[in-house]
């Protein structure tokens, strides 16, 4: 236990560093639009997205100005159906990220954004595929018209445009090459996909929308109305199981190609540990999605994902 607590200040310390000197600018900035852009999505992905803000925070300072550009990138999109109540303005958002994207290409007027300047210099750098950018913005586009998933084969086909993109970007940006890393971060981003979906049912649930697959819940009997009470039920719990269960597979897929994965590319996909985490909690909660549990954030996370750097797993 006092080996644990001790260990625990340590990667609470070199996070705590890491922040520093981001904030200080002891990370190299030479090829970054500035400071205080870099510093923009950093922050955002704190905000937003914490348990990608801990896994970015622990990759090698030479990409992770990146990581944290392509991260940031990806919220401002995936943002967009959660904070605009007409998908007619949404849509115009997004076309301005899509007008974004090909001004960054042709090096032409890119527009005065934070994430966009931190955006520009990381494809400059790393030679980023714009096909992967692209994706990000027309699967969250896709979904501003059609909010729902008919079946589970076409959320797993979601989870892997809107999470592995993000994936196949941070191998770009630590300039790996390797048909087994984009075979891992294609099951890793099919398995985060899905837990988020699972994740933020409550919170879709409150907006009275669903983003389970429809016929999961038809196949366990559960009506819409039942999961905007918030309450869950024995066939609830088995829709969710189910879901949870597809997730867990193409974890422990991912997992088991760590082997063939080049070791300076396994700190990418560290974020297996915070899905693992989720659906073990998940499980201890008897698949009850809107256990109070569910929503305290995992306090031995940090102590987690360092360990499995030291020995370079995820």
């Amino acid at each position: 236990m006092k080996f644990t607590r001790m260990f625990g200040s340590y990667v609470v310390r070199s996070i705590k560093m890491c922040k520093y000197k981001h904030r200080h600018g002891n990370i190299a900035y030479s090829t970054t639009a500035n400071p205080s852009s870099a510093n923009y999505c950093l922050n955002t992905v704190r905000q937003f997205d914490y348990e990608n803000f801990i896994c970015t925070l622990l990759l090698p300072s030479n990409y992770r100005t990146s990581a944290f550009a392509i991260r940031a990138f990806n919220i401002e999109v995936a943002r967009v159906q959660d904070s605009v109540s007409d998908s007619q303005i949404g849509q115009m958002r997004m076309k301005f990220w899509e007008d974004t994207i090909e001004k960054i290409y042709a090096d032409s007027n890119v527009p005065q954004h934070p994430v966009a300047a931190e955006l520009y210099s990381a494809s400059k750098r790393h030679k980023l595929t714009k096909r992967f950018l692209k994706r990000l913005i027309s699967v969250r586009a896709a979904q501003l018209s059609s909010p729902t998933f008919p079946d589970l084969d076409a959320a797993e086909l979601y989870a892997e445009a809107s999470v592995s993109s993000v994936y196949y970007l941070l191998l770009e940006s630590a300039g790996l090459q390797s048909v087994r890393a984009d075979h891992a971060a294609s099951h890793l981003g099919k398995a985060q996909g899905l837990a988020n979906l699972v994740r933020g049912t409550p919170r879709q649930a409150a907006r009275r929308a669903v983003g389970l697959p429809r016929d999961v819940l038809a196949r366990h009997g559960v009506p819409h109305e039942a999961v905007f009470r918030a309450r869950s039920s024995r066939a609830l719990r088995d829709a969710v199981l189910e879901v949870a269960h597809r997730a867990k597979q193409h974890l422990d897929k991912a997992r088991s190609l760590g082997k063939q994965v080049p070791k300076e590319g396994r700190c990418l996909l560290l974020p297996a540990v915070a899905v693992g985490s989720y659906l073990d909690r998940l499980q201890a909660a008897d698949f009850d999605v809107f256990h109070p549990r569910l929503r305290q954030r995992d306090s031995l996370l940090p102590l987690r994902l360092y360990w499995r750097k030291l020995f370079s797993e995820y």
